[in-house]
């Protein structure tokens, strides 16, 4: 008997005596990471969000066996918010949906969540109307006119079935409990929702295909209210990605289970706690340059300086020499060279021992 045939369904409960503790540690990694990122000053900020926003993006379509293109996918992020990062990659159609649901689920978190909203994520998840080869509904619920809308695996003739969804005529009903739960239910800690709706909606699975991935943005939507901020420092699809056996294992076990939903519960906030602890890794060069830039103090650089030293700890291919200074600042080789002897005699920058036209020079600190 699945969750969803169970006589409670879909009154889920839990023990909140047994989170509490697990809910109080994650939500001071929470307000320790923002904290740390408000800290940092805009241009940082912008570029911690990009990372997060493009991990998020690419490793929630990785989940689902989709391979997208880092580059594109930053890009299409960097020119929806405006931002100027130089060198953008133009993005197919697929990438521009997954994108545009991202951020309207992040951006946009304190708006009510509505049938029309979601038919919107759907629809720019699949803008030619497949899935693949496969036709698919889009913008509007499955009808299972191609059979029972399963979660399948293995090999044609052994296949394995892992979780059954309600039928189809269940649906209208079933998304309408939903969606005035998520609007107007009872009080409940952000953070435990967003565990919540990710199991009721994926076990409702209510499209043809998609709901992994629209159930992750609800759940960074409730993630983003929980902070009242729609700048995101972590991804918590990265961490589900890298956990994908023991999330696939676990929502199975559920949805064969009771309406008694602790266990689930525990491993969403043991992984969100995991996601937040991962933001200093994928957040490391932003970090970095953080601390350079502390480093360096009050003390007063041009503008060629700044745009030279953030290229290099951005990790600037091959040497930095005078003549590349002056290409890339558009200044004159005199002027280039007083930029860099600067740095040198503050010690933010080290001359190679080679002399002549083959000194290249280097970051002393990082």
């Amino acid at each position: 008997m699945y969750i969803h045939e169970q006589a409670e369904w879909p009154k889920l409960h839990w023990n909140s005596e047994a989170l509490t503790g697990l809910l109080a540690e994650v939500r001071h990694r929470q307000g320790r990471l923002l904290g740390q990122m408000q800290a940092l000053g805009f241009g940082l900020r912008e570029e911690a969000v990009l990372r997060t926003l493009t991990e998020d993006v690419v490793k929630s379509s990785a989940i689902e066996g989709q391979e997208l293109d880092p580059a594109t996918v930053r890009s299409s992020i960097a020119r929806r918010l405006g931002m100027d990062v130089g060198g953008l990659t133009p993005a197919d159609r697929d990438v521009e949906g997954v994108v545009e649901m991202m951020l309207d689920a992040t951006r946009n978190y304190d708006k009510p969540l509505t049938e029309e909203r979601l038919f919107g994520w759907h629809a720019s998840l699949f803008p030619t109307g497949r899935s693949g080869m496969r036709r698919i509904t889009v913008g509007g619920w499955r009808n299972d006119s191609d059979g029972p809308m399963q979660v399948v695996s293995g090999a044609v003739g052994k296949e394995r079935v892992h979780f059954e969804a309600p039928k189809a005529p269940r649906l209208v009903q079933e998304m309408s409990g939903f969606l005035d739960w998520f609007n107007n239910g009872p009080e409940v800690d952000p953070v435990l929702k967003a565990g919540i709706a990710h199991l009721w909606f994926v076990t409702i699975h209510p499209f043809d295909d998609g709901n992994g991935r629209i159930a992750r943005a609800i759940a960074d939507l409730c993630l983003a209210r929980s902070e009242k901020s729609s700048q995101r420092f972590y991804s918590m699809s990265a961490q589900i990605r890298q956990e994908r056996k023991a999330y696939y294992d676990l929502l199975e076990h559920t949805q064969k289970g009771e309406t008694e939903i602790t266990e689930w519960l525990t491993w969403f906030l043991e992984c969100l706690g995991h996601a937040i602890d991962g933001a200093e890794t994928l957040l490391a060069s932003v970090l970095t340059k953080a601390r350079f830039w502390e480093g360096v103090g009050a003390s007063p650089l041009n503008d060629r300086q700044r745009l030279i030293l953030n290229k290099l700890l951005d990790g600037f291919e091959g040497k930095l020499t005078s003549s590349k200074w002056a290409k890339l600042t558009k200044s004159s080789q005199d002027t280039a060279q007083r930029d860099i002897t600067d740095l040198v005699q503050r010690g933010i920058l080290a001359r190679s021992p080679e002399g002549g036209r083959s000194t290249s020079y280097t970051l002393t600190r990082r």
